[in-house]
Parts: structure tokens; C-alpha cells; sequence
């Protein structure tokens, strides 16, 4: 393959710091939260209306704003990355095994730990299934735009983390409504199949497509520069669109929520643990394997972050804005990025215990 094509390619990778705005999403999220609930009861005609705007079971104006917020991040991804794959496969195994082999059961497990037992007395009974689906849909597919952010942060091999997420959306395109529709299954959770396979088709397959041809123009009209200034200009974009479903579905939530604000708490639960021990896996099983820190810190991340964006668009078509897996998704979003930080804080703390333990293993 032309070495100069794919290092062209890796150039797009962002390396920049994490901006003001995304520093502070979780500060946005909260803020729509609470402006949600507030237009809910307010305007909740308007906010009906919207929620009834479907196609085929898929809400029109959310179909929108998740374009908006994949195709910006997808802008980025380099398919030639796949050809690099062979140079990184010790770490591209262990977050492969993490994304798909782990983090789904894992989090199918903590679900009927926490929401079908230990939490059960205080959630609503009608919401139990909900609740337990979105924390599936959140963990069944690995983070696809903030891995970029998190792998400056870190200091992290591109061309890895590059070749990792191309690899990861190819392997989404296939994996990820079976391995949904088989985690609802033995979650006793009806999977309303077509409504499933027309989410993939509609937020996977079609943005990824979407985007490798806009990509290929930018690149075919004015190479590198083009592209660079194009993803510029799109990066508020995807999180002012990821802001604005969440004002619609706290919209329509508020009233449950008022009435029980501990849910939140109780759902941030699980999701705070797997982060934790699929990052904590992925990063000791790479030094296990001798895999440098380079690798290991981006690998750990991709491992335990999750593509928030694709879970809420998933929930709402499944089950609708007003359910509980709407909600579940929704708190991974509010949760996401503190807990991030404190994974990219451990992994640059660790780097000399990295290396140490790399030279005496």
C-alpha cells in the first residue's frame, strides 16, 4: 500500500488539547437537563408534537440531529488506517476483545445486578426491562469522536488509535444488532428486530457511508488542508446536536424525573463501574503483553469509552423518547467525560509503573 497515501491519511488525526467545550459537557449536559424539564412543563404540546414525528418507528427531527452528530466525528476516520492494523496487533486484540468480547456482557451483568436486584425496590417496576436495555445499547458499541480527544491527552500512538476506530466502525456495521439483539434476549427483553436493523442501516451504515464520500471530495478537491478545515469548522457541530436531544428528551422525561431524581444516581452506578474495570482491563492485559505505554493508554481508553451518540439515537428508536432506556443512555452521556478524565489522569500517572513494570516483566 502507498505509504504516503495512509501517512496522508493519519495527518487528520486531531492532536489538539481538549477545548472549553468539550472540557465542560458535562456543565452543557446539566444545563440542558435542567432546561429540559423546564420547556417540558412548560410547552409540553410542543414537545409531544415532536416526540411523535416518526417514520417507521424513527423520530424524524432525532434522526437529524444524530446526522449531525456522527457524520462530523466519522469526517475523521481514514479507511486506509485498516491497512495498518498488522503493525499494532497486540493492543488493536486486547481492545477488540475489550469493545466486543467484554464491555457488552459486562455491562448486561452490572444491569441485573444493580437494576433488577439491588436497586429494584426504588426504581419504577414498568421501567425495569428499559432501564437494563439502554445500559446494553450504551455499552455495545466502542466510542468512535472523543477517543480522538482522549488520545492527545494522553500522548497516544495515531496511527494505532487511527487503525483501531476504522477497525471498530467496520466492525459495527455487522456485529452490533446481534450483539444487541442477543444481550436483550437473554435479558427477556422483546427485540423489535426491524426497528433494530433500520437503526444500524440508518445511524451506522448510511453515516458511514455519507462520510467517506464527503471525505473523499474534501480530500480529491483541496488534499489535507481541505479536510482539516472542514473538521474545524463541524467541531461544535456534533455536541451542539447532542445538546439539543438532550434538551428533547428531558422535554418529555421531566416529569419522571422531578418526581424521582435518584434515578439518575442508581443508573450512573453500573455505568461508572465498567467503565472503571474495562479501562483497568484493557491497560493490564496490554502490559501483560508487552505492548508499549504509547499504545496501552489509547487502548485502555477506547476499551471503556462508549459512542454515546448511537446508544441515544438507538433507545429512542427501540423504545421511545419517553422511556427508561432513553434515560439510561442519556446519564452515559452526562457521565462520560468526568469519568474519562480521571481514566486519562490514571493512565499519565501510571506511565512510570508502565514502563518499570514493562523492564522488570
Amino acid at each position: 500500500m502507498n505509504e504516503a497515501v495512509i501517512a496522508a491519511g493519519h495527518e487528520a488525526a486531531p492532536r489538539s488539547a481538549l477545548g472549553w467545550f468539550e472540557r465542560f459537557l458535562t456543565l452543557w449536559v446539566a444545563l440542558c437537563i435542567v432546561a429540559g424539564i423546564a420547556l417540558g412543563q412548560v410547552m409540553p404540546g410542543l414537545f409531544h408534537l415532536i416526540g411523535n414525528a416518526t417514520v417507521a418507528q424513527v423520530n424524524l427531527p432525532v434522526a437529524f440531529l444524530v446526522w449531525l452528530m456522527i457524520v462530523p466525528m466519522l469526517l475523521k476516520i481514514d479507511p486506509l488506517a485498516l491497512g495498518e492494523v498488522g503493525r499494532h496487533w497486540r493492543g488493536i486484540a486486547v481492545t477488540v476483545a475489550v469493545n466486543w468480547l467484554v464491555k457488552p456482557f459486562s455491562m448486561a451483568l452490572l444491569a441485573w445486578i444493580f437494576i433488577a436486584h439491588l436497586f429494584r425496590s426504588w426504581l419504577p417496576a414498568d421501567q425495569l426491562g428499559s432501564y437494563t436495555a439502554g445500559l446494553i445499547l450504551l455499552a455495545a458499541a466502542p466510542c468512535t469522536a472523543m477517543v480522538f480527544v482522549w488520545l492527545s491527552l494522553v500522548d497516544g500512538e495515531p496511527h494505532f488509535t487511527l487503525s483501531q476506530v476504522a477497525l471498530n466502525d467496520t466492525i459495527m456495521v455487522v456485529a452490533f444488532a446481534p450483539t444487541v439483539g442477543v444481550l436483550l434476549g437473554l435479558s427477556s427483553i422483546s427485540v423489535p428486530w426491524n426497528t433494530l436493523l433500520l437503526s444500524v442501516g440508518l445511524y451506522i451504515v448510511v453515516p458511514v457511508m455519507a462520510a467517506q464520500l464527503w471525505r473523499r471530495a474534501l480530500l480529491a478537491k483541496g488534499g489535507q488542508a481541505a479536510l482539516a478545515r472542514r473538521l474545524r469548522a463541524l467541531a461544535p457541530l456534533s455536541l451542539t446536536a447532542l445538546l439539543l436531544t438532550l434538551v428533547l428528551l428531558f422535554g418529555l422525561q421531566g416529569r419522571q424525573i422531578t418526581r424521582q431524581p435518584a434515578v439518575i444516581a442508581m443508573l450512573a452506578a453500573p455505568i461508572l463501574l465498567q467503565v472503571y474495570f474495562n479501562a483497568g482491563l484493557a491497560y493490564w492485559l496490554n502490559r501483560r503483553l508487552g505492548v508499549a505505554w504509547c499504545v496501552a493508554g489509547p487502548s485502555a481508553l477506547i476499551g471503556a469509552s462508549n459512542f454515546f451518540e448511537l446508544a441515544v439515537a438507538t433507545a429512542i428508536a427501540l423504545f421511545g423518547f419517553q422511556s427508561g432506556a432513553a434515560l439510561a443512555t442519556v446519564v452515559g452521556v452526562l457521565v462520560e467525560v468526568p469519568v474519562m478524565l480521571s481514566v486519562v489522569a490514571f493512565v499519565r500517572r501510571s506511565r512510570s509503573w508502565y514502563g518499570a513494570a514493562m523492564a522488570s516483566g
